[in-house]
């Protein structure tokens, strides 16, 4: 699809990024560098939670850096810049993700200090999406634990959804813009993680945090 010249300069006019990227364009090293100064801990971060290692996330990120400075030149204004971006690493990720699934590697996340570290957020990103809130208090790493194992058992596309939404604050539309789906798409995937979050800690929530209906007094 061919940008008309208004919807370019539109972009460029509201958002800094955009005119960063069009610095990059014209081979600013600077421009360049303060884009991954931007946004480097943010790549990081969501792809962390997709593939499940740090370092695994530092090399994605690295790759979505150099996918953006070889595609400078041809870079056109059709979108905010993290839109974009970030639909560049949506195709990284998902493309990691396969190749890790051929290689029938462990799905399951390593308990490192640096996941650990990654935790406390999805903490916080768990219970504004599902609405629920402890009626206990648990152990921090405790209950990040739960949130984690809860996050990961949703499904590519639900999990890169909430992340967009959660850690980027991203509107349904430049969700779908970043995944290549519709807004409606995008609705219901973040409406299934959300029920898939609540059903996974409901347990948890409940008085007691005792699972399987073996609370007393309830």
């Amino acid at each position: 699809m061919v940008l008309s010249d208004t919807t370019a300069k539109d972009y460029e006019m509201r958002d800094p990024d955009v005119r960063l990227m069009l610095q990059v364009r014209d081979d600013n090293a600077a421009a360049f560098e303060e884009l991954v100064l931007r946004y480097q801990s943010r790549l990081i971060t969501v792809l962390e939670q997709l593939v499940h290692r740090r370092e695994q996330a530092e090399d994605l990120a690295q790759e979505v850096f150099m996918r953006v400075f070889r595609a400078r030149k041809t870079y056109q204004p059709g979108a905010k810049f993290s839109t974009w971006i970030f639909t560049i690493a949506n195709n990284v990720a998902s493309n990691a993700l396969r190749s890790l699934a051929r290689r029938r590697e462990s799905a399951v996340p390593s308990k490192t200090s640096n996941s650990d570290a990654a935790m406390i957020p999805l903490d916080q990103m768990a219970k504004a999406a599902s609405g629920l809130m402890p009626t206990r208090q648990l152990d921090e790493l405790e209950r990040a634990e739960m949130v984690r194992e809860a996050i990961q058992s949703l499904n590519e596309r639900q999990k890169m959804a909430l992340l967009l939404s959660k850690f980027e604050g991203m509107s349904y539309l430049e969700i779908a813009e970043t995944m290549q789906l519709s807004t409606q798409a995008v609705k219901s995937l973040l409406s299934r993680a959300r029920y898939n979050l609540r059903m996974s800690l409901e347990p948890y929530m409940q008085e007691g945090a005792v699972p399987d209906g073996q609370q007393a007094g309830h």
